[in-house]
């Protein structure tokens, strides 16, 4: 199934929270991580305009989207995921480079400037380098017994 095209078949999601991202990109995360811990809270301190809402990939919204697009929740992912327009028939999924590149285009300046440029690496490459992190990111930055708990001002960002 190629994960950056919408989902053939749209099943809703019962969760309310959907309803109020308007328009924003839902990032899925490994919560236990520390790579993708890191990578949510430099993405809060940068996503000065509000652009970006996240769950942990085990959450109940999290686990619901990735089983939408053919995914095994239970496995977690071995990417970041991004959703876009989440909740509608209209929803897409990013993964790996291309979620990352996606993320970067909704920062402010120059992070969309750079997102371009590296549109313009081939995808394979793209893709290679973020698989070799991926599969180191354990060793390197650890993982942790449970998903930190965000800060009160940081909450309402998550689902």
């Amino acid at each position: 199934m190629d994960l950056n095209h919408p989902a053939p078949d749209f099943i809703s999601i019962a969760v309310s929270d959907l309803n109020d991202l308007n328009g924003r990109l839902l990032v899925l995360f490994d919560g236990h991580c520390g790579l993708c811990n890191r990578s949510v809270r430099w993405l809060l301190r940068r996503d000065q305009i509000d652009r970006l809402r996240f769950t942990p990939s085990s959450s109940a919204v999290g686990a619901e989207a990735m089983a939408r697009h053919g995914l095994d929740p239970t496995l977690g992912p071995s990417s970041i995921l991004v959703v876009e327009n989440a909740g509608t028939p209209s929803e897409q999924f990013r993964t790996r480079s291309d979620a990352v590149l996606a993320l970067l285009a909704q920062l402010p300046a120059p992070w969309p400037a750079l997102a371009a440029l590296g549109r313009l690496i081939p995808r394979a490459l793209r893709d290679l380098a973020y698989r070799l992190i991926a599969h180191y990111r354990y060793r390197i930055w650890g993982r942790l017994d449970a998903c930190p708990i965000p800060t009160a001002e940081e909450r309402r960002r998550f689902l």
